[in-house]
């Protein structure tokens, strides 16, 4: 390791030591090193072109610095014309500028006042040597007199230690210099451009200073490298290695760049000899490309230096990345080893029989098996880091102790495996002559009970039995234990207490056998040799001895043994029928085991919904307890943060709501569907209504999880995580009843799936669509609370029954044609929130935030009375389309869903809102008049919107009820007669066009806002004016404007019209307070005038006709009617 870091030190010196010199090098190129002045810094002033150097050259090489007539030559500052000449005069060579400059002051056009300011001033801030100062005078006949009798008599003010020649014309100037060597403007052929020169300057120069940052930065970049400490795992090694290495790859990326910059600038300079061979480069242009060449040698020494330090670096870097997958490795084959070893040092037990031991033995085997496999791991990680050590791996101190050790273990646990395996085939062996023995001594016994006494009594007999007793007592010699002590020191190393018993116990048996035999043979010698009187031989006792040769320890443990593999074979019969069991069920078969089956997996899923269940609860009572209580517990105060305080309600939700539902009511009542999982359905339906409280938690989940957010690092919840002892934190337990009522579907899906032909099957999928029903409406009412900008209360509008996001054409009818033309051809993008009374457009803005954060919210547009809102099923060019049509079609929105599907299903809910809000004005003007008939003639209240209930108590009357009109049969009735004329409240129906081939459905508008009902109104006679009368209504809308301040009515109040003031006001009673106060009429009439005093229901069938069904009601003091008819419109 030390070497290492010494080799890498050494490494880095190199680098830092190669690329210093490049920087020199890079600055003695430019002349930086005595000069540090860049084209880029003083570009403006070499574009203003008072001095340039062409690159032409004198006699003996000296450089050509050329003054060109500049007339703001006096006005150049001091400091730019110095920074000029010092950086032109750093541009040659060390020798050519040692030479000296020629500089040709070209003053042609000037005047000698001028020429002479010239002289002076360069004379003064020349910084360089000067060889010849060549001056072009003025051409004027005046000037150019003046000049020579003035540089005569001046001679000595020109302070210049080198001639100065005054030359008349260029002519005289080639004389001192070729004309090769000089620019076209003083007469030569050199071709010099100013701003080429320039360009290639500052690209020159860019590129230098390229060349010298490249290794600055590959000086740090090597230095980052080099002190950057080695991590200690695989992940971060692997890690640094690639980030290092995409460093390195983008470094090389910038190194390429360099040296393309480089290579085009050569390129240019060399282009013109490059198009033309015969062309030859001034000395100015052999001088950059010396340099460019140059530069460019120094970047390729810049990266050489690099690669060879990062070649380095980089075997550094995998080899530490193998060092820590072979440490990684290691630890994981030590605790393999380790638990090897741990596990051999279980196989203790020596065995209490023959095939006990045979068992273990098989045992070890099969585990010598297994271990195989670790221990080739291990030997190959230790030859691995042996690799390691050959190939003078930087951490050798660190890997020859782990090679070490892992050739240790290796061999102690084959070695401990070897010792293992002798002993148990010794305690083989020595219950093998155990056993042998036993059986030696069962055989024994058997032989003298099995003989019979009577034969025993005559000699023949006698010598018989004798010669059976020698027989078998011949056979003893391998079978029976011939010296316990030499057993003793035989078996030593496995004989524990238990076994050296049963040893001493068998060799009793054996001794105890031998002596019965001796007395059996000397009883029958004597009856065999002398027979003076009848002896009747005594068989001996067998109650201790007499056994069956089957009831030996060796044959009792293998019918434990078989008993076992009995019991598996019953455990593996089971599991054949379990999976022919499915096979026949997914065959479909219905035969009884499938039946019996089916059972089975319903008390599964029964089993699993209450065990899930009991869990569920579980957690709720612990996040109660553990987090909720622990917010109200003063002894926790000083860990919750003020603004956490007073938090609970929005961080927990009505968590303790659903805790008590699931506690005390749905977990009871599940636990009574154990006996019966089929009839489960039933629980969920009886508690259907309970799991609305679903909707509140979910509607609160983006508060509290925001919440969370911002403080989940506080003391307080980790406090309370601790004394919980919970892995997970808050947020996920707080996820839970989310997670819950999703999984409640599944379940019953399940269920359903195996009750299918059982009683509770209905009950079943009535739950299963009751729960996807709640579902739905959580997810929908998770997208209402998103709804920004309404200003009324959204749980007016009813029951929120669909959602979801369409194109949209709106289409005025009373509107500019030029807007209606754009409205068919630009669509808005509109989310739709259909309720029970109203149909809200939205529109949707971006998903931003985190978590629930990230829903989208909705901004809203503009609403539709359901009241007032009738709907096309069918739109011509496009199944996708529909359409919604507001007040007798004044307003149509074309809505485009996204699949026919979609349509489908939205206009059928709004056929089903329009039905209901028909049926229950039906209803209720039946009510009314039914009313009227039995009691004083006062007009009944107007029918309201039913209740979810009502309505659907409503149809199921129509469906058992033949007799009431068949909105889908559309049949013919005769038409009653209308109210009379000017009394009440009229109302006419709506119907479309033919030509139009709409199929519309339509709830009547307002008769105060519909034009029909004012058009009706007007021919009766009554005037335009609504008219009310005294009666009973109710109130629709909250009204606390009144003349008597203490006087309000509130919406579903029911009001007495008394009488009518001279005044335009009405003073009406409140029946639901039992106040009297004076309103306006036409306050009056807006508060009951929106309720349903007339509905309508039109429909069509599609292409051929349209037929419209229609209700009205009218109230009068003196008369009361209804009427419903039926009209046909041919297509």
């Amino acid at each position: 390791m030390r070497c290492w870091l010494k080799t890498e030190e050494m490494a880095l010196e190199e680098l830092m030591q190669r690329l210093n010199a490049v920087s020199q090098c890079a600055d003695e190129i430019m002349h930086q090193d005595i000069i540090p002045l860049y084209a880029a810094d003083i570009q403006d002033q070499l574009k203003k072109q008072f001095a340039y150097l062409s690159g032409g050259r004198g006699g003996d090489g000296c450089p050509v610095i050329t003054f060109p007539d500049y007339p703001a030559f006096s006005e150049i500052p001091e400091k730019e014309f110095q920074n000029v000449l010092t950086y032109l005069t750093s541009i040659p060579s060390l020798r050519d500028a040692g030479i000296g400059f020629i500089l040709v002051i070209d003053r042609r056009q000037d005047k000698w006042t001028s020429v002479k300011a010239s002289i002076l001033r360069i004379a003064a801030s020349f910084p360089g040597n000067l060889q010849l100062v060549l001056v072009l005078r003025p051409t004027g006949f005046y000037h150019r007199a003046l000049s020579d009798i003035a540089f005569r008599f001046n001679r000595d003010e020109f302070k210049m230690k080198v001639p100065i020649i005054m030359l008349g014309s260029v002519s005289e100037l080639q004389g001192y210099i070729d004309k090769t060597q000089l620019t076209e403007d003083l007469g030569g052929t050199l071709d010099y451009c100013h701003n080429r020169w320039l360009s290639r300057r500052t690209a020159i120069e860019g590129f230098a200073q390229k060349v010298k940052q490249t290794a600055q930065i590959l000086q740090s970049f090597g230095t980052e490298l080099a002190e950057t400490e080695l991590p200690n795992d695989v992940q971060s090694t692997s890690s640094l290695l690639a980030t290092h290495t995409e460093k390195k790859n983008k470094m090389k990326e910038d190194i390429r760049l360099a040296v393309e910059q480089g290579d085009d600038i050569l390129g240019s300079i060399t282009k013109p000899v490059t198009e033309n061979p015969e062309y030859k480069l001034n000395q100015d242009q052999l001088d950059n490309q010396t340099t460019v060449e140059r530069l460019l040698a120094q970047l390729h020494e810049t990266e050489s230096a690099f690669d060879e330090f990062w070649i380095k670096h980089q075997l550094k870097l995998e080899q530490c990345l193998r060092l820590r997958n072979f440490e990684q490795n290691f630890r994981e084959v030590k605790a393999a080893l380790d638990t090897a070893s741990e596990r051999l040092s279980a196989f203790t037990d020596v065995g209490n029989s023959f095939s006990h031991v045979e068992h273990i033995l098989k045992d070890l085997a099969n585990f010598e098996e297994k271990s195989c496999e670790i221990i080739a791991k291990a030997r190959m990680l230790a030859s691995e880091g042996d690799d390691f050590i050959q190939s003078n791996h930087y951490a050798v101190d660190s890997i020859i102790p782990k090679c070490s050790e892992l050739h240790h273990l290796c061999d102690a646990f084959t070695t401990e495996t070897e010792q293992r395996r002798n002993l148990l085939n010794k305690s083989l062996e020595l219950h093998g002559l155990l056993e042998k023995s036993m059986k030696w001594c069962d055989e024994g016994i058997y032989l003298l009970a099995s003989q019979p006494v009577d034969k025993c009594q005559s000699q023949d007999g006698a010598e018989s039995a004798l010669q059976e007793i020698e027989k078998f007592l011949d056979t003893g010699a391998g079978n029976k234990i011939k010296e316990l002590n030499k057993i003793y020191r035989e078996y030593a190393p496995i004989l524990n207490e238990d076994l050296k018993e049963h040893v001493q116990k068998v060799y009793q048996k054996q001794e105890s056998m031998e002596e019965m035999f001796q007395k059996r043979q000397i009883s029958l010698k004597k009856l065999a040799a002398k027979q003076t009187r009848p002896v009747q031989p005594v068989a001996p006792r067998p109650e201790a001895f007499v056994k069956s040769p089957g009831t030996s320890p060796c044959l009792q443990r293998e019918y434990i043994s078989n008993s076992d593999s009995s019991a598996l074979r019953r455990g593996n019969y089971r599991r054949g029928k379990s999976e022919m069991t499915e096979q026949h069920q997914s065959r479909g078969g219905s035969t009884m085991d499938d039946e019996e089956n089916l059972a089975v997996l319903r008390q599964h899923v029964i089993n699993e919904l209450i065990e899930t269940e009991r869990a569920y609860v579980e957690e709720l009572l612990c996040v109660l307890e553990g987090y909720a209580a622990e917010m109200d517990n003063p002894l926790m105060a000083h860990l919750i943060s003020p603004e956490l305080q007073n938090k609970k309600d929005i961080l927990f939700g009505n968590m303790e709501e659903i805790y008590h539902f699931h506690n005390r009511i749905f977990l009871r009542e599940l636990e009574n569907y154990i006996e019966y999982p089929e009839l489960v359905g039933r629980c969920f339906l009886d508690q259907m209504e309970d799991f609305q409280i679903y909707e509140k938690y979910c509607q609160n989940k983006p508060r509290s999880e925001s919440l969370w957010r911002q403080f989940s690092d506080s003391v307080f919840f980790q406090e309370c995580q601790r004394k919980l002892d919970h892995k997970l934190s808050l947020d996920s337990y707080l996820l839970k009843p989310v997670q819950r009522i999703t999984k409640y579907q599944l379940l019953l899906k399940e269920m359903l799936k195996y009750s299918k032909n059982c009683e509770g099957a209905e009950d079943l999928q009535e739950a299963l669509t009751s729960i996807l029903g709640i579902l739905k409406a959580v997810n929908d009412s998770m997208h209402q609370i998103a709804i920004t900008g309404y200003d009324g209360n959204l749980n007016e509008l009813g029951k929120l029954l669909m959602q979801g996001s369409f194109n949209v054409w709106i289409d005025h009818k009373k509107g500019h044609s030029k807007v209606k033309d754009l409205a068919r051809f630009k669509p808005m993008q509109r989310h739709l929130f259909l309720h029970e009374k109203a149909v809200l457009f939205c529109k949707k803005r971006e998903e931003n935030g985190e978590g629930y954060e990230k829903a989208p919210s909705y901004s809203y547009k503009h609403s539709l009375n359901m009241a007032a809102v009738g709907i096309t099923e069918n739109v011509k060019g496009d199944a996708k389309k529909f359409e919604i049509w507001y007040n007798a079609r004044e307003e149509v929105y074309i809505i485009q869903a996204p699949t026919p599907e979609v349509k489908a299903t939205w206009v059928n809910e709004i056929r089903k809102v329009l039905t209901s809000q028909l049926q229950a004005c039906r209803e209720a003007i039946q009510h009314r008049t039914l009313e009227q008939t039995q009691s004083l003639p006062l007009p009944a209240s107007s029918c309201a919107s039913p209740s979810r209930n009502h309505i659907r108590n409503t149809k199921k009357m129509d469906e058992k009820k033949s007799d009431l009109t068949s909105l889908e049969g559309y049949g013919t009735t005769a038409a009653p007669k209308y109210p009379e004329k000017g009394k009440g409240w009229a109302k006419t129906s709506h119907s479309l066009d033919a030509s139009e081939e709409n199929d519309g459905w339509s709830s009547a508008e307002d008769p105060l806002n519909s034009s029909d009902a004012e058009e009706e109104g007007g021919g009766g006679g009554g005037g335009g004016e609504m008219k009310l009368t005294p009666g009973k209504y109710t109130v629709v809308t909250d009204y606390e404007k009144g003349v008597s301040e203490e006087f309000t009515v509130k919406s579903g109040d029911l009001v007495q019209l008394i009488r009518e003031g001279e005044d335009g006001h009405w003073y009406v009673k409140n029946l639901s307070s039992g106040r009297e106060g004076w309103i306006p009429a036409n306050n009056l009439l807006m508060l009951i005038g929106n309720s349903k005093s007339a509905q309508s229901l039109s429909s069509s069938e599609s292409g051929t006709a349209s037929s419209t069904l229609s209700t009205s009601s009218s109230c009068s003091d003196s008369c009361n009617a209804s009427s419903t008819s039926f009209s046909d419109i041919k297509g």
